[in-house]
């Protein structure tokens, strides 16, 4: 009886740490602003916030979706895809673009892993972080100016969703490298890494049906897992930045497949 007790008394606090951890996911993973009232405190528990991580990053994709819905009857496949692009990176703050673009300078680097390390932490861009961004924005461009409007709509929510999940798959699959920084502050359990993944295969299923979604699925698995083996070899583990880096080459890889399944 007393155990029953304690375990109604603890569900409200379940409840609210599950709530907080979905609020703190939305101002981590995009620039929508939650008033400190509504989330009841500034500082919230990053790893309270990543098991919702594959569910706003749909949202995330929805939204950009959705802006060449509505964008393509007026302007066209070109001017409309630049434009969830666009709002695709603004609506994340270009996080992961911005990750991405520092592990490639790193990964660029000649040297150690100290000198790798230092050049992933320096705020200026150079020559590999710039090809990496146009790679990446070409290929993404080309990949969605090839789809229907509702194809990038239904690509777009898989895709980011599997960029998520890509993010704790590669965490999980690689040791912090640096004793400090986002990635030695991440604790990927099985329970947030379980709950994830199921979050995140309800959606891109829902998104692209079950075939599609098992593809996209498995490119997930395949890039986070190379990713953390490179990521292990180059480095000495994962960062913030290749935690990144794996989302934002995910989001691309899973919309390259979708375009192949949808031809």
């Amino acid at each position: 009886m007393t155990a029953h007790a304690e375990s109604v008394e603890a569900r409200p606090g379940r409840l609210r740490r599950a709530g907080g951890g979905l609020i703190g996911a939305i101002r981590f993973l995009t620039i929508v602003p939650i008033p400190a009232v509504a989330s009841r405190q500034d500082q919230f528990d990053l790893n309270d916030t990543l098991p919702w991580f594959p569910l706003v990053g749909a949202a995330i994709g929805a939204f950009a979706g959705a802006l060449r819905v509505a964008c393509q009857p007026l302007l066209g496949r070109g001017p409309s895809t630049a434009i969830a692009m666009v709002g695709l990176v603004v609506i994340s703050g270009a996080l992961h673009q911005d990750a991405l673009a520092d592990t490639a300078d790193g990964l660029g680097v000649r040297g150690d892993r100290a000198r790798r390390l230092a050049a992933m932490r320096d705020s200026a861009t150079g020559a590999f972080g710039v090809l990496a961004l146009i790679g990446w924005a070409l290929l993404l461009f080309s990949t969605l100016e090839s789809l229907t409007a509702t194809q990038v709509l239904h690509a777009l929510i898989a895709a980011c969703a599997a960029g998520r999940l890509a993010a704790l798959l590669h965490a999980a699959g690689a040791p912090p490298a640096r004793h400090d920084g986002l990635g030695a502050g991440l604790r990927i359990t099985p329970p947030a890494l379980a709950i994830g993944a199921g979050i995140a295969l309800i959606l891109i299923v829902a998104a692209t049906g079950a075939a599609r979604g098992a593809v996209s699925a498995g490119v997930c698995g395949l890039v986070s897992a190379t990713s953390a083996v490179l990521a292990r070899r180059t480095i000495g583990g994962s960062t913030g930045d290749t935690i990144g880096a794996a989302a934002a080459l995910t989001e691309v890889a899973v919309c390259l497949a979708l375009l192949v399944m949808w031809r």
